[in-house]
């Protein structure tokens, strides 16, 4: 940029401007300068200088209104951008297939959906909208504006379609949830690229469908195609959510083998990978030699610290991360609570419970709130929990009234554990858990008539309680076990040895 503006000085300070107004000079000067404009840089004095420029060619060209609409879209001032064009308009300028991605462009920054509209029909007046350009630029604005149908028509009614036309569209269909719709259509690519590989994986890992993400990743692999970071935290993440911790480490060789730099956003997925499947030692190792960690990088140690019960560390990593000027947000809170939860901690956990919003600035869940009535409840403060409740700025859901609920039951609070239980059948009549967990407070008060009433209730509205489901991993094979049954090959084995383990401790007390 230096050296352009020396360029720029130059011709102006050798005259060669004024004798020929109507030379390319500003122009090209312009078209450079779109060119090597960095968006990260100031914004404002670029474009004023981007403008000067402009403002100071005769009679400017289809050309220099591209570039200048452009530099704007490019350096986040979309209004200024569409302003340019309707002043390109107004002066019969005619638009050509580069004006209409950057002007639709600058519809997405601003989610101006009936411009984008108006955008289209004026392409498709101009005769543009066919081009690939236009095409692709029209499917994204459709995309983000919540209108996948129509971005979906646009996709369909054309004859010219590149890998491009197909990214923004399973990209759409992926961001709308219609993954189904997304993996039919990466199916039929007739050539596919890292985009659409990296676009697919992440969304089967967004939408729960981790086996086939990694399953796809490993296909990538196989096709000789180089996944970007993208395509490698979305693998990790689906194999942190399946407990995967062996594919995850061949992710992770992958990474060290090819000399891929660990990102912020590498980083991040590596530490969630080893925090979710227990290897907290590794998950810290890769996060303190992550030279450049943000708010996700913290959060995703503090999660794994709270999931396994690390309390005391997890509050320690949380006063770094506050004095290392990140700022935490409601993901970093719900990971302290809940690790202050499973610690015991009661009386730290309030005490940043109540500074969320006057020392931090973020606001309180409900979330925050049911792992609030989960901590108190667990630690026997039933009636501290009620308190709480009553006072909430919002009506608590089912999780809140749930943690309450769990609370009675372990300190037989029955009073309380009736008036939580109401709540609870009154917002998921279908969950027949708290059927199961009255039926247990009233026994332990022995309550024999309401263990009764209570069972009598939940066969008359033909309530089930979900079973308990676990998964365990050995010798490469993953084996699922559903809370009696006895549908694995294994099951009079299994159970012989878990007799001999009861014999063993009841002999030895």
């Amino acid at each position: 940029m230096k050296q352009l503006h020396q360029i720029h000085a130059h011709t102006i300070a050798t005259g060669l401007l004024f004798p020929h107004p109507t030379n390319p000079i500003l122009s090209n000067i312009l078209h450079t300068f779109t060119i090597i404009l960095n968006p990260n840089n100031n914004s404002i004095s670029l474009l004023s200088y981007a403008l000067s420029i402009f403002n100071s060619i005769p009679n400017p060209s289809t050309f220099c209104y591209n570039n200048i609409i452009r530099a704007h879209t490019l350096l986040s001032s979309p209004l200024s951008a569409l302003l340019l064009y309707a002043r390109m308009r107004r002066f019969s300028i005619p638009p050509d297939f580069h004006t209409f991605p950057f002007t639709l462009k600058a519809c997405t920054q601003l989610h101006a959906f009936p411009t984008a509209k108006t955008l289209h029909s004026q392409a498709f007046k101009f005769g543009f909208a066919a081009n690939l350009f236009v095409l692709n630029s029209l499917i994204h604005v459709y995309s983000v504006s919540g209108r996948i149908d129509d971005a979906y028509r646009v996709f369909n009614e054309s004859s010219y379609r590149d890998v491009v036309s197909y990214n923004a569209m399973i990209d759409g269909f992926v961001k709308a949830g219609e993954i189904a719709q997304a993996h039919r259509l990466f199916d039929e690519m007739p050539v596919r690229d890292t985009v659409s590989w990296g676009t697919i994986i992440t969304g089967c890992a967004q939408m729960n469908r981790c086996k086939e993400a990694i399953d796809l990743f490993n296909q990538m692999l196989a096709l000789d195609f180089k996944p970007d970071n993208i395509a490698l935290v979305s693998a990790l993440s689906a194999c942190a959510q399946l407990g995967e911790l062996e594919h995850g480490k061949t992710i992770h060789s992958y990474i060290k083998q090819n000399r891929i730099r660990i990102d912020s956003f590498l980083s991040t997925g590596l530490v969630d990978l080893y925090a979710k499947c227990g290897c907290m030692e590794t998950a810290g190792e890769i996060f303190e030699s992550s030279p450049d960690k943000n708010l996700f990088t913290w959060n995703a140690m503090l999660v794994g610290l709270a999931m396994h019960g690390h309390g005391q560390l997890l509050l320690h990593y949380f006063s770094g991360m506050v004095e290392a000027g990140v700022k935490p947000d409601g993901v970093s809170f719900l990971g302290v609570l809940v690790g202050c939860s499973h610690a015991g901690l009661v009386h730290e956990a309030q005490k940043l419970f109540n500074e969320m919003e006057s020392v931090y600035g973020v606001p309180r869940e409900l979330k925050h709130y049911g792992c609030m009535a989960d901590l108190l409840g667990r630690s026997g403060f039933i009636g501290e929990a009620m308190e709480m409740i009553k006072s909430m700025p919002m009506a608590a859901d089912v999780f809140v009234w749930g943690g309450l609920l769990g609370g009675c039951r372990i300190y037989g609070d029955v009073e309380i554990a009736k008036k939580a239980a109401e709540h609870v059948m009154e917002l998921k009549p279908e969950d027949g858990g708290v059927y199961s967990v009255m039926a247990n407070v009233y026994a332990n008060a022995e309550q024999w008539d309401d263990v009764v009433q209570i069972r009598r209730s939940m066969s008359a509205k033909r309530v089930k309680k979900n079973a308990g489901c676990s998964f365990i991993k050995l010798n490469g094979n993953t084996h699922e076990f559903i809370a009696g049954d006895s549908l694995h090959p294994q099951s009079n084995e299994i159970y012989s040895v878990l007799d001999g383990i009861g014999k063993h401790q009841f002999e030895v007390c």
